[in-house]
């Protein structure tokens, strides 16, 4: 059973331990709302990485494009 406090992983975790409790994935991934493949994706992240690896990262590249000259 796996244990967080920040909010942005309890429903991740929520989902691996609901899953683990009632042995369907299927089921468990049903009664949250969440796809099979998601669950697969939570599930290799945290065997990759614990979990602190759920925590949400920013991969978005900055738009350079649309900032105003440091001269004016």
């Amino acid at each position: 059973m796996l244990h967080t406090n920040d909010k942005i992983v309890k429903h991740k975790v929520g989902l691996l331990n609901l899953a683990d409790e009632l042995g369907n994935i299927a089921q468990a991934c049903k009664m949250m709302g969440v796809p099979r493949d998601t669950f697969y994706r939570y599930k290799e992240a945290v065997d990759d990485g614990g979990v602190e690896a759920l925590l949400d990262r920013n991969r978005r590249v900055p738009n350079r494009k649309n900032r105003a000259d440091p001269m004016i």
